[in-house]
């Protein structure tokens, strides 16, 4: 015998179904729109620049992308191999307003290709702020 409630006339399982249902889509529509901001962040390609001195964190936003040709690991090689020189944006952790940690750009370099120099992407957990 199932016992229904007399507004929806589902039974109470059901209802607690439908509940647990409506929760669950809630949470994904959140996560989707959390997932969709941190792309859209993302228009700013992060790499590696590695030296046999150091290595720094450098962005590629869209306009040096499109002044680069590409904005993946090839075309900054590219760039720095035939042209010699390559200007981008220097990347450091910070902390936000917020409250939580962000990779922002710290200041306008200027890298001189060499040949012990090695690109890499990076990749990075941390909302990646884009060069205003």
């Amino acid at each position: 015998m199932t016992i229904s409630t007399p507004l929806t006339g589902l039974p109470r399982n059901g209802l607690r179904t439908a509940r647990r249902l409506v929760g669950t889509l809630v949470v994904a529509g959140a996560l989707a729109c959390g997932i969709a901001s941190a792309v859209a962040e993302q228009a700013v390609s992060l790499f590696k620049i590695i030296t046999v001195r150091d290595e720094i964190v450098v962005g590629v936003g869209p306009q040096d992308a499109a002044a680069l040709g590409g904005s993946d690991v090839t075309a900054v090689g590219r760039a720095l191999k035939g042209g010699g020189e390559l200007t981008v944006w220097q990347y450091a952790v910070r902390k936000a307003p917020d409250g939580e940690l962000e990779q922002a750009p710290a200041r306008r370099i200027s890298i001189i290709g060499n040949d012990s120099l090695r690109v890499e992407p990076y990749a990075t957990p941390l909302r990646v702020i884009a060069p205003k």
